[in-house]
């Protein structure tokens, strides 16, 4: 039992070491499997990450907000799902707390997050 355990563990962990380290205010974009009948599609969800739940864990989820004709949407994506094919960083925001449901309530230029800047580490890396 604790053999499969392990093993889920460690799959998960590689899953997660695949996608790259985002926090809230980052604007990430998204790439969702779709199926519609039989037929299997890429579409894409960029938005601002609102908040991030359950970190270090299987049940880890992020909450994505993006502005469509003046319309709010918000998605929630589990971490480690199957229907997840990657996501990418656009940009790193500045922010001062984990969860940014203020952002539900600001429209427009009220709702920009200023960019974080890279240091010289994460410059090295990049």
């Amino acid at each position: 039992m604790s053999v499969l355990l392990d093993f889920i563990q460690q799959e998960s962990q590689e899953r997660r070491a695949s996608f790259p380290k985002f926090a809230a205010g980052d604007t990430v974009n998204v790439h969702v499997k779709i199926r519609e009948g039989n037929k299997e599609r890429i579409q894409q969800f960029q938005g601002v990450v609102i908040q991030r739940r359950n970190n270090n864990s299987n049940g880890e989820t992020f909450t994505v907000r993006k502005i469509s004709n003046q319309i709010g949407t918000e998605r929630i994506f589990p971490l480690l799902s199957p229907n997840i094919d990657k996501i990418e960083v656009i940009r790193r925001g500045k922010v001062r707390r984990a969860r940014l449901f203020y952002l539900r309530g600001l429209s427009g230029k009220a709702a920009r997050i200023k960019e974080r800047r890279l240091n010289v580490v994460e410059k090295v890396k990049a």
